[in-house]
């Protein structure tokens, strides 16, 4: 009797333990299944593949070391924002096709010009030369596939380079194209195939920046006027952009600010720096640029 009992007990003690192990096993199951869930969204968002700009520069003065690590700092920052933006995509996907290239790509390359040109000036600012073709290395794709180093000129590079190139198009909006409102009004015309039929499509409205330059020496008037006809191809393709978004609506209530008008205003801060820099360098005193009218409003 006392021999049964024991072994009654033995067999309660030892099926216990077993459950306690079945019920282990399946918790570190449970666990380790949702370590994979959480490294399987992590890997599957894509990053951004941006030119190396450190490499592609020549010695930096010390006198500009400063402000050029500053702004190399700030480019790598900018990657992070951007990947970050494409992870959270990755677990709630949101927009159309082109949402990535309008949400990130887009905004990331204008805020990478902005930087390149701030690097240029620091050099000019010490009279060291200042590195050419910067702006090639704005443009960023996303995953492995993507041109680590883009070779095209991207729109608002160097003045003789892209910059006249869109001097043709600039020219063909009318006289009025220096003034943002009245460059805004023609854009339609100018642009008819990408805004017409589009009359709920809103447009930009941008300061003037031509009437702040009246006095430009002659020296300076090809590269001038080739960064005016930047400026109006900036506002051309911001209004190209409203009038996509008015046939196919995205984004959220800030879409327009952060895809739109907020990489058109870093855009804009990079011509009027280099507005400023082309008659600093016939005169050797370089106009303080008039950033403040870099920002723009809807029409």
């Amino acid at each position: 009797m006392a021999s049964r009992t024991k072994r009654n007990g033995v067999l309660k003690i030892a099926g216990v333990g077993a459950c306690a192990a079945l019920l282990i096993g399946a918790g570190l199951s449970l666990a380790s299944a949702d370590d994979d869930a959480g490294r399987s969204t992590t890997a599957g968002a894509q990053t951004v593949n941006c030119p190396d700009v450190a490499g592609r520069l020549p010695a930096v003065p010390a006198a500009a070391r400063a402000d050029v690590d500053r702004e190399l700092a700030a480019l790598a920052k900018q990657i992070d924002e951007a990947d970050a933006r494409l992870a959270e995509l990755a677990v709630n996907p949101q927009g159309g096709p082109n949402f990535v290239q309008l949400a990130i790509l887009g905004p990331l390359e204008s805020k990478r010009i902005a930087a390149l040109d701030r690097i240029r000036i620091s050099f000019d600012r010490v009279g060291a030369a200042a590195p050419e073709g910067l702006d090639r290395l704005a443009r960023c794709g996303v995953g492995a596939d993507a041109p680590a180093d883009d070779d095209t000129a991207a729109p608002g590079d160097d003045a003789g380079n892209g910059g006249n190139g869109n001097g043709g198009n600039g020219n063909g909006n009318g006289n009025a194209g220096g003034n943002g409102n009245g460059g805004n009004g023609n854009a339609g015309a100018g642009n008819g195939n990408g805004n017409g039929g589009q009359t709920g499509a809103r447009t930009v409205n941008c300061p003037d920046v031509e009437g702040r330059f009246p006095n430009v020496p002659a020296a300076a008037r090809a590269g001038v006027d080739a960064e005016f006809a930047n400026l109006r191809q900036q506002i051309n393709e911001a209004d190209n952009r409203l009038a996509e978004l008015a046939a196919n609506p995205q984004g959220g209530p800030a879409f327009i600010q952060n895809a739109i008008l907020g990489p058109l205003e870093d855009r804009r801060i990079a011509v009027i720096n280099r507005i400023a820099t082309n008659i600093g360098r016939v005169t050797g005193d370089r106009p303080t640029p008039p950033l403040e009218l870099a920002p723009c409003g809807l029409n």
